[in-house]
């Protein structure tokens, strides 16, 4: 099980690193679905079975939804893939952050102490996840106003954006 967390953090990790570092929306993408299912993975892993299928229903049916949208409005004839020396020379110095970060945390890490939701399950009537996604809706509900609402200003935002000079679907009538 440890192999198996250890893979999912560092492909998340990667995942991470090839979204940030490369400037074409194409390939970004591709990092952004392979970072949110890892982290789903890791979810899954450590005990958050509901938590993570939401998670990555919402990731890929919405958000996914308007990236693909804003990046077809924003299509390069020519864009830099992972190979070139632009992207290769992010992807190194974001490395180097990464593995920077490692050395300077590494002394408080401890193997054991990752501890599965459902470890103390004796002690327990209901699972870890389910309770605590009724904790995230009982106490956050206004963060989850404010997120909804964030969310939707973002879509009109993006869409506002990359209109253009024709008419879009926001138009006055």
């Amino acid at each position: 099980m440890t192999y198996i967390m250890f893979l999912l953090l560092v492909s998340l990790v990667l995942g991470l690193i090839a979204v940030a570092s490369n400037p074409a929306p194409y390939f970004a993408a591709l990092g952004l679905v392979v970072a949110a299912g890892v982290g789903c993975g890791i979810l899954i892993s450590s005990g958050g079975s509901f938590l993570s299928l939401v998670l990555f229903l919402i990731y890929l049916g919405g958000m996914l939804v308007v990236f693909a949208y804003s990046a077809a409005l924003a299509a390069e004839p020519f864009p830099e893939a992972w190979g070139s020396r632009s992207v290769v020379g992010y992807v190194l110095i974001y490395f180097a952050g990464v593995v920077a970060a490692a050395g300077l945390f590494w002394e408080g890490w401890f193997e054991g102490s990752w501890v599965v939701v459902d470890g103390l399950k004796e002690f327990s009537m209901l699972r870890g996840d389910v309770s605590g996604v009724a904790m995230m809706y009982f106490l956050g509900g206004p963060m989850l106003v404010l997120c909804a609402w964030v969310l939707l200003l973002t879509l009109l935002v993006v869409l506002e954006l990359t209109r253009g000079l024709s008419r879009g679907a926001l138009r006055a009538v």
